[in-house]
């Protein structure tokens, strides 16, 4: 990606993120073809419970604190303060330009909060199809994503663990998400990756979309709705070492300000929110996108 993007550290360092090996792991069978193997479904969660519950502890786990390292300008939460169910099948994270508990910065007292959760401990998958159904906000400064990281962070540390981001979104791009790579000698601003645009100028706000990589051994391709936009192997890495063959876990986290999508200014809106209808990792007979998750029966509003 040519994005000034600064490598993204992890909030929680020795803590929870790195703290649990994985407790379940999905990896392919070498003496089974795609075609011989049923789809199976690894991990999922659709998100159902009563509007204001947090997730399910059982599936993520929330980060908290701050993250110096991209600048960014958030406090993560704990709880259900900013991630919380909508009672209708969805996942709401909402930034907010508050600070209601006084939560200290990189750069003083924060200006907004927001949230973070990953699978670390809970969920980690080698290969697969792994999609998130989600509607991203926009406007000056925000920053979703849904990425993973290798689960041997705690181990070899970042970027040697290896980082794949599913899609990343800066609010100044309406239209556009990035796909990427990140691993020893090709980080940062260095990832490997390339963008998607709607056609006919549509912004990504507007609506729930199907975000997905279908992983294999030394193959990673990228979709929107189905519609395949890059593939990258171990030649795209230039000679250097593909650290994707091995268990990675899932994170899901909204961003406000940094050194790629820039802070928010007077244009920018509060509260935004990411609202995931769906994350879901298939294994076996899915090598080929899946398109467009199906739509719950309960209105999403918007």
């Amino acid at each position: 990606m040519d994005s000034p993007r600064l490598a993204r550290r992890l909030l929680v360092a020795t803590a929870s993120a790195l703290l649990l090996a994985p407790v379940l792991t999905a990896t392919a069978s070498a003496d089974q073809t795609p075609a011989a193997k049923a789809a199976t479904t690894t991990f999922s969660d659709t998100f159902d419970g009563p509007a204001g519950s947090a997730v399910d502890s059982g599936k993520w786990q929330i980060e908290t604190g701050d993250n110096v390292d991209n600048h960014e300008r958030e406090y993560y939460t704990p709880g259900s303060d900013n991630a919380a169910l909508d009672g209708q099948g969805d996942l709401v994270i909402t930034a907010r330009k508050e600070n209601p508990h006084n939560y200290q910065c990189w750069y003083g007292t924060c200006e907004y909060t927001s949230a973070r959760l990953n699978t670390s401990g809970k969920f980690s998958s080698t290969y697969g199809h792994v999609e998130a159904r989600m509607k991203i906000p926009k406007g000056q400064g925000m920053w979703p994503a849904f990425w993973m990281l290798g689960s041997d962070i705690g181990q070899v540390g970042w970027p040697n663990c290896g980082e794949i981001d599913v899609m990343e979104n800066v609010g100044f791009e309406p239209s556009t998400v990035h796909g990427t790579i990140h691993g020893p000698g090709y980080s940062g601003s260095n990832g490997i990756g390339a963008p998607y645009t709607l056609p006919g100028g549509q912004v990504f706000s507007n609506d729930f979309h199907t975000f997905a990589v279908d992983w294999a051994p030394d193959s990673i391709t990228w979709s929107v709705d189905g519609n395949v936009y890059q593939k990258r192997t171990p030649a795209d890495v230039s000679g250097k070492q593909w650290v994707f063959n091995k268990p990675f876990y899932l994170i899901l986290n909204l961003a406000v300000g940094g050194y790629w999508p820039g802070d928010p200014d007077g244009s920018t809106a509060f509260p935004q929110q990411l609202v995931v209808d769906e994350v879901k990792v298939t294994t076996g007979n899915s090598a080929l996108p899946t398109g467009q998750a199906a739509k719950k029966v309960a209105p999403h509003g918007g």
